[in-house]
């Protein structure tokens, strides 16, 4: 008796553990999905003609900015915040064609030496304006290069991430010069997967000529449209859940023409800023080059007001 309920204790317990793990698995692609395309697919997600490669997926173009310091110095926590404007009371088509609401990412491209600023330095004013938010980098390789979301848009539509400027005095590598961040900001679902292939939330056009003999809704949604060519053959488009139709049964249709309205309300943006990485020994000369300026300009003045007395002093002997 006691071998069996001891069996049926470890039973239970490798059940929870089995459940456990197919909920994270399960999970995890949810939440990671839109970095985890790029991350996968391109070494670097910036290419050299400057573009960033959440384009070729996020097709539609929306604004994005950044904010960061004009100069900071070295060994420094500074913010760089990334805002991603949209109207929160827009709904996007999701993948099971119900309609939520839109989530946001975000991909800071930093320069080399720069990176995402540990735990134990970011102060606590700043933590609280970073929130829940989970920073991490490219790749093992390009920790300067860091990703974010997607997360809900309501609550980060400005992100912030903290960024630790290097210290030119202990990595070589680094000088104080001006530098270039580079970023992009998603809002919504992509239109194409990274294997061509068109998501629901996207414009569906015929792929032939002919004539709509007959529209059929699908159990779990979406549509099959039968289109007649004029050689008689026929051919069936199939729609996703998600997509409105704009055609009916007997109109006739041209290669490429649209079935579905447009559902796709978000898009991708990209934006350049310049940090100087300055040195304190610059700072202390320029300064000193003010101070002595201010006292020279001083000196001046004295010594005319003084010459001025001396010629009015003559005047009157």
């Amino acid at each position: 008796m006691q071998e069996i309920s001891f069996w049926k204790r470890w039973k239970s317990q490798i059940c929870i553990y089995l459940m456990t793990i197919v909920g994270l698995l399960s999970f995890t692609p949810i939440v990671n999905a839109y970095p985890i395309f790029a991350q996968q697919k391109f070494e670097s997600p910036r290419e050299a003609t400057g573009r960033i490669v959440c384009a070729n997926c996020h097709l539609a173009k929306r604004p994005v900015d950044i904010e960061v310091p004009q100069s900071i110095l070295p060994d420094t926590v500074f913010e760089a915040v990334v805002k991603i404007p949209y109207d929160v009371q827009v709904k996007q088509v999701l993948g099971n064609g119900k309609k939520g609401g839109l989530s946001v990412g975000a991909v800071v491209i930093l320069p080399e030496g720069f990176q995402i600023a540990p735990p134990d330095r970011i102060p606590s004013e700043l933590q609280e304006k970073i929130g829940n938010l989970n920073f991490q980098p490219y790749s093992a390789d390009k920790k300067n290069i860091i990703v974010v979301g997607p997360v809900p848009g309501k609550k980060y539509q400005e992100i912030v991430f903290p960024i630790l400027s290097p210290n030119p005095a202990v990595d070589k590598k680094t000088s104080f010069l001006k530098y270039s961040i580079h970023i992009g900001g998603n809002r919504g679902r992509g239109q194409l997967y990274p294997d061509g292939s068109k998501s629901n939330n996207t414009v569906f056009n015929a792929s032939t000529t002919g004539q709509i003999t007959k529209i059929t809704r699908k159990e779990k949604g979406g549509f099959e449209i039968n289109i007649q060519t004029p050689d008689q053959t026929s051919v069936t488009e199939v729609i996703p859940p998600g997509p409105e139709l704009i055609i009916s049964e007997g109109e006739s249709v041209k290669v490429d023409q649209p079935l579905t309205q447009n559902p796709n309300v978000g898009g991708f943006g990209q934006a350049d800023a310049e940090v100087v990485l300055q040195s304190t020994d610059r700072l202390q000369g320029l300064l000193i080059f003010f101070v002595s300026v201010i006292l020279a300009q001083i000196f001046l003045v004295l010594k005319k007001k003084q010459f001025e007395k001396v010629q009015i002093a003559e005047m009157n002997f």
